[in-house]
């Protein structure tokens, strides 16, 4: 039988270096940024620096979960973003228009988010709509949902408890809203390496059709994976919201790409079938220490951008040399 069912990728099954297999030269390439960032400026290595950059990347990170698993199936979702913008929305009109509490808010909001990405996994497997189509139809939807639900004006203004997940520091070092990342991530890689849900996504991303000859509901699976990415991106909109204590639907544009990145620098396969959660933590990583250190450097925004996209093209050039 296909070794994309009876073998799932090492990440599935192995120890702490197979769940970084294929992550090791973007492991290496993390170091040597942090030695070079070391060297060249003089707060990159303090403590303060480094719980700056775990801030910045938890948006990213939760985000990049679900990205993950879309792309570990062959997959694509460039709505992530606007799913995000769109969950934010829903939060601040129930909660600050409407008077519900806060949590209930949440709820809908990450409800909203998940009927997204269902959306967008029925158009997939059903009409058999292309996933870079559906998706890219699905960002243009939820981005106009959002900005129609105030008129494109934004909320400002929440209990001052739901600021605070991503202010204070428990010891002294974790946030709520980092705290809340990490947790994802391991549930995240528990389920890919434990679980025979994991093994599915693999097997899916291997071979589809192999896949379901061997019994596994491909639809059920990719339609579960769609709605689980955008949930996890309206997650990630909740905890942009405690950071900024505000929402606006002009939020989440261009993470969809950012999300991508990171998933591919870490060593995911954009055809599917190999890659991991460790991989992706690696990748995101990445991008918050370069972004910091860019800015560190007084490195121009802009030129910030180029460099991102170089290391993108590398990242993918590097993959596609490893597989040859």
């Amino acid at each position: 039988m296909n070794a994309s069912v009876s073998e799932p990728d090492p990440a599935a099954r192995g120890g702490i270096l197979a769940t970084l297999s294929g992550a090791t030269g973007p492991l290496i390439g993390l170091i040597l940024l942090c030695v070079f960032l070391s060297l060249t400026t003089d707060t990159f290595l303090s403590v303060r620096n480094a719980l700056n950059i775990l801030d910045q990347i938890t948006v990213l990170g939760i985000m990049a979960v679900g990205m993950s698993f879309v792309i570990l199936i062959g997959g694509i979702d460039l709505s992530v973003g606007s799913v995000l913008a769109l969950a934010m929305m829903v939060m601040g009109y129930l909660t600050n228009m409407l008077g519900l509490p806060l949590p209930v808010s949440i709820l809908f909001a990450l409800i909203a988010a998940g009927l997204c990405g269902m959306v967008s996994g029925v158009l997939i497997t059903s009409f058999r709509v292309p996933p870079f189509i559906a998706t890219l139809a699905m960002m243009s939807v939820a981005r106009g949902l959002a900005n129609m639900i105030t008129d494109g004006q934004q909320i400002v203004g929440f209990p001052p408890w739901f600021m605070m997940l991503a202010i204070d520091r428990h010891f002294g070092v974790l946030t709520a809203t980092v705290a809340l990342m990490l947790i994802v991530t391991g549930i995240a890689w528990a389920f890919l390496r434990y679980r025979a849900g994991g093994r599915m996504l693999y097997a899916v991303g291997g071979n589809p059709e192999v896949a379901r000859l061997a019994g596994i509901n491909v639809n059920v699976v990719t339609i579960g994976v769609y709605v689980v990415a955008a949930i996890l991106a309206g997650l990630a909109g909740i905890v942009l919201a405690a950071r900024l204590d505000s929402v606006q639907p002009s939020s989440g544009f261009g993470y969809e790409l950012d999300t991508i990145a990171a998933v591919v620098i870490g060593g995911t396969s954009l055809s599917g079938g190999s890659g991991g959660i460790g991989g992706t933590l690696i990748g995101v990583l990445i991008i918050g220490v370069l972004r910091n250190g860019l800015n560190l450097l007084n490195v121009s925004p802009f030129v910030q951008q180029v460099v991102i996209g170089v290391v993108i093209v590398l990242a993918v050039a590097a993959e596609t040399f490893r597989r040859k």
